[in-house]
């Protein structure tokens, strides 16, 4: 099947399966996990932090960074459409008993005006601001740039909050911009960074950050389950995500443009080129969606990720150009028999 829906579809290498059987492993909640150990310096070498840490998924490293930066009754600053407000089921407000300051977003980044003014005083009725979260790359594919970035740091060093970094593309962020993700991260106290979106490892995401955060969200990871034992298995196919996977991110971006380009040429397709910074690709269509998602399916091809209006196709080290190519003449077909 060629599968557009996400980056995260993607299958493990053979390499990685390989670097699977053969990892060395120990029981992590012992912090015995020798190729953990290794992931996670790796990985906080890469982010320019101290120290890093290993957990089952986005969604639970974002919000043990915010369980770790917060306190309960505090306030975090997220964007209007970010992951960590939308997508991550009210979490925060369970988990860490926060309420979220919601602003809107220019192109993705937190607009430093309506931060400014978000940010709580003191109040004996009002909660205390103790996070602001951006999002890099953001979920609608555009990627926010450095200056936006040290803006909203530079605010939120100045009344003295934390500032945390939902990177779960983090590296699609860094090939958009031709930096590394250490010059990303620099302007954040936490980042999170997924292995299993776009650089193939099956299962698992990073939270870097200081010696003292990630001593108080092992604790948190273990209070959420995420404790985990011969972990190896898992950290073993991580460092090959970020020691080969990484590097091949490029060709994701261009194939994405290479849809773009070819979706473009129909009259029934509306590219949105102001979002096609990464390996995503947003468009709308006057054709009957789900009738269109059913013909590909029978083409072995897979639609889906829709986003209000929009569908989303998502290349990824599984879609090569041929597959691209495939499913436009697929696109072709359809048309003439409707």
């Amino acid at each position: 099947m060629i599968d557009f829906r996400s980056d995260t579809v993607t299958k493990p290498t053979d390499a990685m399966r390989k670097a699977m059987f053969d990892a060395a492993v120990g029981d992590d909640v012992y912090e015995d996990d020798l190729t953990i150990k290794e992931l996670e310096r790796l990985a906080a070498t890469l982010t320019g932090k101290v120290a890093a840490l290993f957990v089952p998924s986005g969604t639970m490293g974002n919000q043990i960074a915010i369980m770790t930066h917060t306190e309960r009754g505090d306030e975090i600053i997220v964007g209007k459409s970010s992951h960590i407000k939308t997508y991550e089921v009210g979490a925060a407000a369970v988990l860490s008993n926060v309420s979220y300051q919601v602003v809107n977003e220019i192109r993705g980044a937190l607009d430093p005006e309506e931060v400014q003014k978000g940010i709580r005083g003191e109040d004996i009725h009002y909660p205390r601001t103790s996070l602001i979260c951006m999002e890099n790359a953001h979920g609608s594919g555009v990627v926010s740039s450095l200056e936006s970035m040290q803006a909203i740091h530079d605010i939120a060093k100045k009344h003295g909050i934390h500032t945390h970094l939902d990177g779960a593309r983090l590296f699609n962020a860094a090939v958009h911009l031709n930096v590394t993700p250490q010059e990303i991260a620099r302007y954040t106290d936490s980042v999170m960074f997924c292995l299993s979106k776009g650089l193939s490892s099956p299962i698992g995401s990073i939270l870097a950050g200081s010696k003292t955060f990630i001593h108080r969200a092992r604790k948190y990871r273990k209070m959420l389950g995420g404790g985990m034992r011969q972990v190896g298995v898992l950290g073993a196919p991580g460092l090959l995500a970020l020691k080969e996977m990484t590097k091949r991110l490029c060709i994701d971006h261009e194939n994405a443009q290479y849809l773009a380009q070819k979706l473009d040429g129909f009259k029934a397709f509306d590219v949105d080129f102001d979002s096609l910074d990464i390996n995503m690709v947003f468009v709308k269509t006057s054709l009957d969606r789900d009738d269109v998602a059913q013909y590909m399916k029978k083409q072995h091809i897979i639609l889906g990720g829709y986003k209000d209006e929009y569908m989303r196709l998502v290349c990824h080290n599984d879609i090569t150009r041929r597959d691209i190519d495939t499913f436009i003449e697929a696109i072709h077909t359809y048309l003439r028999m409707d």
